[in-house]
């Protein structure tokens, strides 16, 4: 009898043993873009997987970058793709995963103006290189025709952070803009003509909506949640566009055609009349040989359910979604991901 009674007590201890095994917390950190997602995705998957815990600090792209090459999280997040360089820098090798697409867009706060306003690519450049200063001048009363734009001074808001966002307003901008190309460049921040700074997506949506007159960039879904006014940019067929995610799906679908290996890919400033030209994937970054096996197969399993009944969620939060040609490559990559 009392032999029965310790294998049971040995089974039951091994059983809990197991059991805590299985349990998996990740760490990562990144891009504020798709932060809200992440946060959406990272709970509804712990409700179908209480043992799999996933953390996500929204600290910028730059950060995420920097902390998943340092190892200090296991995965990053960023919406500008990483350059060679960086990858070289890495440890190991980094996978670029695009998990959703979203747009950037021009907020205002322009007090007394009620019609939604026009903005092409140069006339953004223009205002971001200090070339343009006020509000009604000719460039944008142009754009604006019937609109009574005040003599305002613009009040320039821009990100201060390392961010994604950044990454895929300048490199709009420097497609359409050679002069700012050449001023300011490309990259996940820069040395701005002019303009205040301010951290992360909110902090520019904050800046915005206390400031009159001012004019700065975020993403679509925090535009949506501060009830901030954003404009409508041209497209490369001359078409003004208001940021949506049929104008955002429209922008993928030339890019998931001719989608490369590693999915670093641009698709600002894509062609065709529905097309919004601020659009961009935003990616999840994880190395394909990472040392904890255990963490590489429950974000391999996310991943999986990220791409597939994850993006359910995607419309409801003011993203669109991954084409299905992409998704299927993914899970091909996924597939080379080392996970025992």
């Amino acid at each position: 009898m009392k032999k029965s009674l310790l294998a049971v007590a040995v089974a039951t201890a091994v059983a809990g043993t197991t059991l805590a095994a299985q349990n998996v917390a990740i760490n990562g950190a990144g891009a504020t873009f798709p932060a809200p997602i992440y946060q959406k995705w990272f709970a509804e998957y712990n409700k179908l997987h209480p043992n799999v815990r996933i953390n996500y600090q929204p600290l910028g792209s730059g950060a995420g970058i920097r902390q998943v090459t340092a190892r200090t999280v296991f995965f990053g997040a960023s919406d500008g793709p990483m350059t060679n360089e960086q990858l070289l820098a890495g440890p190991g090798k980094i996978l670029h995963l695009p998990t959703v697409l979203g747009a950037v867009v021009p907020i205002y706060n322009l007090p007394g103006v009620q019609q939604e306003l026009k903005f092409s690519g140069l006339v953004l450049a223009n205002i971001f290189l200090g070339k343009i200063t006020r509000w009604n001048d000719p460039a944008l009363t142009a754009l604006n025709q019937g609109v009574n734009l005040p003599a305002t001074d613009i009040v320039v808001a821009h990100r201060s952070d390392g961010s994604g966002t950044t990454y895929i307003w300048l490199d709009y901008l420097a497609k359409v803009s050679p002069e700012f190309k050449k001023t300011v460049g490309v990259g996940t921040a820069a040395k701005w003509p002019v303009g205040v700074a301010a951290a992360k997506n909110d902090g520019v949506a904050a800046i915005v909506s206390q400031t009159p007159g001012a004019l700065g960039y975020v993403e679509l879904i925090f535009a949506l949640q501060t009830k901030t006014a954003y404009g409508q940019v041209q497209n490369m067929n001359g078409k003004f566009v208001k940021a949506s995610i049929d104008s955002v799906t429209a922008a993928a679908a030339a890019a998931a055609k001719q989608m490369p290996a590693d999915y670093r890919v641009s698709i600002t400033n894509a062609p065709g009349d529905a097309v919004y030209p601020i659009s961009s994937f935003t990616w999840m970054l994880l190395y394909q040989d990472a040392k904890d096996k255990a963490q590489s197969k429950a974000m391999v399993d996310f991943m999986k359910w990220a791409l597939t009944d994850g993006q359910r969620f995607a419309g409801e939060m003011g993203y669109a979604p991954i084409p299905k040609n992409v998704v299927e490559m993914e899970m091909k990559t996924l597939a080379t991901i080392k996970v025992q």
